[in-house]
């Protein structure tokens, strides 16, 4: 199963935290990030995500089908 992360911090212009996949080009240095541990899919570690960060949202290059902003 993948392992998911999600950015500790909003992007600029949508305010959104974005879920990352291990290894993504688009994922933030390792400080910044909160560890949502191995999922399925992005569905359900957005929704892990959401416990932290309500405004979670997957990145439009790892987790597009999860990306909705």
């Amino acid at each position: 199963m993948p392992k998911y992360y999600v950015n500790r911090n909003a992007q600029p212009l949508s305010g959104d935290h974005e879920v990352h996949v291990i290894g993504c080009a688009w994922m933030p240095q390792a400080h910044n990030c909160v560890d949502l541990g191995e999922h399925l899919s992005c569905v359900t570690a957005v929704q892990r995500a959401r416990y932290y960060f309500p405004d979670s949202n997957g990145c439009a290059h790892c987790s597009p089908a999860c990306h909705t902003t």
